[in-house]
């Protein structure tokens, strides 16, 4: 597969891309709507446009002086009378007007500020405070003549602002609020789905319990977090391939030890039998010594091959474990009286502190006598020049203890006997098949191991 991303399908573009179009909607969409408002209001006018009557200045000054123009020698009864037809044409206009000695007449509507009796001061007042402001006003003398007064016409500048498109501050927060609502909808909707692939990314890392690891993912689309899915699925591949060869190389070396080990116990067998064969004989001291050097060597390469074959089952789980209620102060006895005599002629001091009260675990027997064995062994081969061995089982009631001590260097100093460590191996994986808990602690002063149960109650007392 391709390692490199089309542009069209990185996830920087795309994102980029949405930036962009909400930056340039903003100055399409406001003469977009303004059209569309405009043409819904000429649907509901039956296609006319909507004419603000108020919207131009100079047509309601020219029309208000046209107006006034026509009163000349008229009466005051028809001046009111056509006022009244200009207020029903122009609703939201303020209509007065002022006779030739200076009085109010009728006002459409009433406007208590304005004075019932107008002079100079009064008129120069009020025109300065209409000219340009607001309301707007248009002033006009009754038939052009400014000794038969004037007429007044005032309307509210807000009225005289045309919107063609019907368009308004309300419609442009409306507009505003959807584009940015769309604009957050779809970057969250962008990103939800981003994390929704980070999150199924993250759970197929997680390993499965079939082999202990994770499952290749499928490749949904070639982007960004695509490249790292196919990453991960090589890696997988890779680690998958790996373990494969390990489990292989593993097996092979398990058979050959398991082969090699059948296979020498066959002539030590013979060895040893010609040993004793031997030791009949009429032998010079040194011959004797050399037998007794053989004898001893054949049986440390027998115990290497049981730790060998011992270790190969175990690593396997095909060693046969029988977990039952055992005397433990018993086992001990015998694993420790079979070795008495060794420990005797190696000159060791002996310490073994039994309690009278019976203590029983659920363990194998057998197991338990093989650790036994290579603790001791291993005292005897690497801490004989400390001659002394101590065993004891400590506490009592649910929480007790086999502890094994020696004045030894310590498992950390040189020893002339020192192997692969296979018994202590061993110990390990039997202790842990076994749910028991051994430690050690050692220094130069000598080396004490501690074996105990880990579950609460795995024994009876």
């Amino acid at each position: 597969m391709n390692s490199r991303i089309p542009l069209r399908k990185s996830l920087l573009i795309r994102y980029l891309t949405l930036v962009f179009v909400a930056l340039m909607i903003w100055p399409i969409i406001f003469p977009l709507t303004s059209t569309i408002l405009y043409y819904v209001s000429l649907l509901q006018n039956g296609g006319e446009p909507v004419e603000n009557r108020y919207a131009v200045a100079a047509n309601l000054e020219e029309r208000w002086h046209q107006e006034a123009a026509q009163f000349k020698q008229a009466d005051r009864a028809a001046i009111e009378q056509r006022l009244h037809e200009l207020k029903k044409e122009y609703p939201e206009a303020k209509l007065f007007w002022v006779d030739n000695s200076g009085t109010t007449r009728l006002q459409l509507p009433v406007q208590p500020s304005l004075p019932a009796q107008w002079n100079a001061g009064d008129a120069i007042t009020f025109m300065k405070k209409s000219y340009d402001g607001d309301p707007f006003t248009v002033v006009a003398f009754i038939g052009q003549d400014p000794k038969q007064g004037f007429m007044v016409m005032q309307i509210a500048r807000n009225l005289m602002v045309t919107d063609r498109a019907g368009y308004s501050t309300t419609h442009a927060l409306i507009v505003i609020t959807l584009v940015f609502g769309l604009f957050t909808v779809a970057s969250w909707w962008f990103f939800y789905r981003l994390r929704g692939r980070l999150v199924r990314l993250g759970k197929a890392m997680v390993p499965d319990n079939t082999n202990g690891l994770p499952s290749p993912i499928e490749i949904t689309k070639w982007d960004e977090i695509g490249q790292l899915e196919h990453t991960f699925n090589q890696m997988i591949k890779q680690l998958t391939s790996s373990r494969q060869r390990e489990q292989e190389e593993e097996t092979l070396r398990k058979e050959l030890i398991a082969n090699l080990s059948h296979d020498l116990r066959t002539p030590l067998t013979t060895i040893r039998g010609h040993a004793h064969s031997l030791q009949r004989e009429p032998l010079s001291e040194q011959g004797q010594q050399s037998l007794v050097l053989i004898d001893k060597k054949v049986n440390d390469l027998g115990q290497l091959v049981d730790n060998l074959l011992a270790y190969t089952l175990l690593s396997a789980h095909k060693y046969s474990l029988k977990m039952e209620a055992t005397d433990m102060l018993r086992l001990v006895r015998t694993s420790a009286a079979s070795w008495y005599p060794i420990w005797e002629k190696e000159g060791f001091e002996i310490h073994i502190e039994l309690p009278e009260q019976p203590v029983t675990w659920r363990v194998d027997s057998q197991w338990m006598t093989r650790i036994l064995d290579n603790l001791f062994q291993n005292i005897v081969r690497h801490a004989a020049e400390g001659r002394y061995i101590g065993i004891a089982i400590h506490g009592h009631g649910e929480k007790t203890a086999i502890v094994i001590e020696d004045h030894g260097p310590g498992m950390s100093a040189a020893s002339t006997s020192k192997g692969v460590g296979l018994g202590l191996t061993i110990v390990e994986l039997m202790t842990a098949e076994m749910q028991l808990q051994w430690e050690v602690t050692s220094s130069s002063e000598g080396t004490r191991m501690r074996i105990e149960p880990m579950k609460a109650k795995p024994y009876v007392t």
